[in-house]
């Protein structure tokens, strides 16, 4: 979410009620249709905007929220807007974010107080960016496989979001070549903002697009995507590994898919991660 803007006289929030399991592809859902924030009860989860939501782009989302997570759209029962006074909400929420600890990563939102040390690296990310906060198991996962398994020289994040795997690698390795691409141009600038802001803009080549055999090869390739897309993107990600691979953004139910698409590429020794009902798998 954006701190920078001001809060509005009143604001508008959307609730959805759901299936208990849709909670994670709901919030997700709705941070990517605009909401600032949002707030989970029972089981409705609650989305505040400083407009009106635009239902169709809402709609839009979660229908590819729940594709990703393979939910059923009965997942989501019903969707009701009201309009709320102002209140000092917002704060409570930013004070219910607690820095994540993952390895010698501390991941922080820019306003919490953080004991920065030498043994401690120190991520500052807006927490509002779904998907690229530290917070998801996705992430998680990537952040200990590359301190794990990257020891430097040339690093490639493909579908790098809010940048932080990219921004890891060069607080880790201050002289690594570093590249980041995602097919979503509002995505790279929000990468380049969180890279100038954690001071290694200078160390990170972002550009918009996707990969393929021109794409220079690395020695850690990192693609935090989904399991359809890696799948696609398999023979190329493998084509520019030089050294470790690794995929994440994948549920325990899909690893078959992604499984036989390595074998496609004549690989079946690699390494499987979990953290809750996701995995990344480490080549």
């Amino acid at each position: 979410m954006s701190t920078a803007k001001e809060q509005p006289n009143e604001w508008y929030a959307l609730d959805v009620d759901i299936e208990s399991a849709a909670q994670e592809a709901v919030q997700y859902a709705l941070m990517e249709a605009g909401a600032l924030g949002t707030e989970t009860s029972d089981q409705v989860v609650t989305g505040y905007f400083s407009a009106t939501p635009n239902r169709e782009r809402v709609r839009d989302e979660l229908f590819e929220a729940l594709r990703i997570y393979e939910l059923p759209t009965s997942s989501v029962r019903d969707m009701n807007v009201r309009v709320v006074a102002q209140r000092d909400w917002l704060e409570e929420w930013k004070q219910s974010w607690q820095p994540v600890e993952i390895g010698r990563l501390i991941i922080a939102p820019p306003w919490s107080n953080v004991d920065e040390r030498a043994d401690r690296l120190v991520i500052r990310i807006e927490p509002g960016m779904a998907f690229g906060t530290g917070t998801h198991e996705t992430t998680r996962l990537c952040l200990n496989a590359i301190q794990q398994h990257y020891s430097g020289g040339s690093f490639l994040d493909v579908g790098t979001g809010t940048g932080i795997l990219a921004i890891a690698a060069a607080k880790l390795f201050p002289h690594a070549h570093i590249e980041a691409c995602d097919t979503d141009e509002d995505a790279i600038a929000i990468a380049r903002e969180n890279a100038a802001a954690n001071g290694v803009l200078d160390q990170i080549n972002f550009r918009a697009g996707s990969i393929d055999d021109s794409t220079a090869s690395a020695d850690l390739v990192c693609a935090n995507l989904t399991a359809d897309v890696i799948t696609q993107l398999m023979s190329t990600l493998v084509g520019l590994s030089c050294g470790k691979l690794i995929l994440s953004g994948i549920l325990e139910t899909q690893i078959e898919m992604v499984q036989a698409g390595l074998h496609s590429c004549g690989i079946d020794d690699f390494e499987i991660a979990r953290d809750g009902e996701w995995v990344a798998l480490i080549i």
